[in-house]
Order: structure tokens, then C-alpha cells, then sequence
């Protein structure tokens, strides 16, 4: 059984077009239909599946769909139809610092997004100084994370969600981000995580990013998987379009 299976996978936002400011005005133009709601189709009958130690690719252009599948498989939002089938720990890797508080310490956002991604917090807090060493933040950790820098924030983060190896790896963007050594840095341990067996769904634009790690990919189109197959080939009709 795959790790990651995805059947017929659709997701359709519900649009609220011409809304008023108010809530009176807005149910005045309600009754008036002025203001309705269109539906958004984001991804359209979506399939695939991801084994242990295997890393796929999503490539596309923004808007694509990229990262509405992603919240799916990090069970952020349910599909409208089809099934998602996601089994063991998660690791989503998708907003860097998206699950941190501000006016909490480092240690304590650690402790935070640790718990959210279903982690023991004793073994967690067991691992703080390490975690802070790895992100290179270490003198900021009794510090709120007001006071931390974006790159900080981002270095942190990636430190918590890749300190344990996991099932599943969701991945957007993550090693485009922070200064030459930070990528560097990121880009050694992702390779030592997906080598210890984690199933990897890779985003990114960076198509010599995809063609070393990834070892199929699927292309979205407007939500519509428009080819899937090994990633050398799959990129090369990416490229040519």
C-alpha cells in the first residue's frame, strides 16, 4: 500500500463575488443579487500516488493548483470529492513559520508547532537547544519571535518540522528560501530525510531543484493533471511548452 494515494481528487472554492462592506449592505445586495456566490474549481480529478522513500514532484504555474493539493495532503482542507489517503506522521513544510505565535519565545513556538504536527513534547522538549543550534538561533530562543528576524523565523521553523524524520514530507518553496548556507544547509538534510524512507511531495519552480531529487512528477494545469510520468520527461514537455 502507497504512503500517499490520491483518487479523483477535486476542490472547489465557493466565491463570494461584488460584497459590500457591511453586513447590512451585504444582505441588502443579497436580496437585491447583487452579490452571489461563484464557484472556483482548483484541482479537478486528481490521482497519483507516493511510496516510502519515493519523491514526487507537482510542478505547474501559479494558480495551477499547487498549493490547494498541498493543503490536502496535510489534511488542512478536505477534498470536495475524491479521497486523500495520507497514512503516518506528516511533516507539512508549506508556509514556513506559518503555525508560529509572535508574542511567544522560541522555545515555546517550538513546543507549539511540534504539538500540532501530533509530536511527543517531552522527547520535543528534550531536543529545544539542539533544535535552536541547527537554526542557528539559539541565543533568541527565550526571545518572542517578534524579535526574530524572517529569516529566523524561517531557519526555526524548518529546524522544528525536519528534527525527527516523518511519513510524509510536504514541501513548497521551502529550499528557495533564507541565504546561500541556509539552502545549502536545508537542501543536505532534505536529501538525509528522504534517504531514511520519508514519501516526499516536492513544489517548487526550480526545475534543477526538481530533476535531482525528484524521481516522478506530475504537471497541473488549471487544476487538471495535463501529464505525470518520470520527471526527466514529464520536465522536458514542462520546459518546451
Amino acid at each position: 500500500m502507497a504512503t500517499i494515494e490520491i483518487t479523483n481528487v477535486s476542490f472547489t472554492y465557493r466565491v463570494l463575488k461584488n460584497r459590500s462592506g457591511s453586513i447590512r449592505d451585504l444582505f441588502k445586495d443579497f436580496i437585491t443579487r447583487k452579490a452571489h456566490v461563484e464557484n472556483y474549481v482548483a484541482l479537478k480529478d486528481v490521482s497519483f500516488t507516493v511510496d516510502s522513500g519515493e519523491v514526487i514532484a507537482i510542478i505547474g504555474k501559479n494558480g495551477a493548483g499547487k498549493s490547494t493539493l498541498l493543503k490536502i495532503l496535510a489534511r488542512v482542507l478536505p477534498p470536495t470529492t475524491g479521497t486523500a489517503k495520507v497514512s503516518g506522521s506528516i511533516a507539512p513544510m508549506i508556509e514556513l513559520g506559518a503555525g508560529f505565535h509572535p508574542e511567544m519565545s522560541g522555545t515555546e513556538n517550538v513546543l507549539l508547532y511540534s504539538t500540532l504536527m501530533g509530536r511527543d513534547v517531552s522527547k520535543t522538549k528534550s531536543r529545544i537547544q539542539a533544535i535552536g543550534e541547527w537554526a542557528g538561533v539559539s541565543d533568541h530562543m527565550d526571545f518572542p519571535l517578534r524579535a526574530f528576524s524572517s529569516g529566523m523565523v524561517a531557519r526555526l521553523a524548518f529546524a522544528t518540522a525536519t528534527d525527527e524524520t516523518s511519513d510524509v514530507l510536504l514541501i513548497d518553496e521551502v529550499l528557495s528560501v533564507g541565504d546561500a548556507d541556509f539552502r545549502a544547509k536545508s537542501s543536505a538534510r532534505m536529501d538525509e530525510l528522504i534517504h531514511q524512507g520519508s514519501a516526499v511531495v516536492l513544489v517548487s519552480h526550480d526545475m534543477n531543484t526538481v530533476k535531482k531529487l525528484a524521481t516522478k512528477a506530475v504537471w497541473l494545469e488549471n487544476g487538471v493533471v495535463k501529464m505525470s510520468g518520470p520527471v526527466d520527461q514529464v520536465v522536458t514537455a514542462y520546459e518546451n511548452q
